[in-house]
C-alpha cells in the first residue's frame, strides 16, 4: 500500500506553466489594486506574497530553479510595465519610468522579502520531504 502524498509532493506543473500563472495573478492584482485604491497598496503586497507561496507548492521539482528566481523577476518586470505606462501607481506622478520602477521596488521591498524568503522556504522543505521520501526530485531537469 504506497502512502498518500503530503502537501510538499503535489506540486507537478511545468516551470512555464508556473510562470505564466505568476505574470497572471499578479497583474492582476496590480488591476485590482489601482481601480479599487488607485495606486499600487497593500492588497498587492497580499496577493504577491500569497502567490510566492502558491507558486513554490505548484511548481515540479525539477523546475524548481525557475520558481526559485521568479518572485524578484515577478515584481520587476510588472513594475517597469507599470514604469512605463502608469508610474504615478507605484510612484510620484513626474518620476521617470526608471525612478518608477526603483520607487516601486523599495517601496514594495518588504512584501518582495518576505515572499521570496517563503518561496524559498517552502522549496526547501519540498526538497527535504522529497529526498526523505525517496521520491527523485531530478533538480537539474535530466
Amino acid at each position: 500500500m504506497e502512502r498518500a502524498r503530503t502537501l510538499w509532493e503535489e506540486g507537478r506543473e511545468p516551470a512555464f506553466q508556473v510562470v505564466a500563472l505568476g505574470l497572471a495573478v499578479t497583474l492582476t492584482a496590480v488591476v485590482l489594486d489601482v481601480w479599487l485604491l488607485g495606486d499600487v497598496g497593500l492588497l498587492f503586497d497580499l496577493c504577491f506574497v500569497g502567490l510566492c507561496v502558491a507558486l513554490a507548492l505548484r511548481v515540479r521539482p525539477s523546475d524548481f530553479f525557475v520558481v526559485g528566481v521568479l518572485p524578484p523577476l515577478l515584481m520587476l518586470v510588472v513594475f517597469a510595465m507599470l514604469g512605463s505606462t502608469r508610474p504615478d501607481t507605484i510612484a510620484q506622478p513626474h518620476d521617470g519610468a526608471v525612478q518608477a520602477v526603483v520607487s516601486g521596488l523599495s517601496t514594495h521591498s518588504a512584501a518582495l522579502v518576505v515572499g521570496y524568503l517563503l518561496c524559498l522556504a517552502c522549496l526547501f522543505v519540498r526538497q527535504r520531504v522529497l529526498t526523505a521520501a525517496g521520491r527523485p526530485t531530478d533538480l537539474l531537469g535530466s
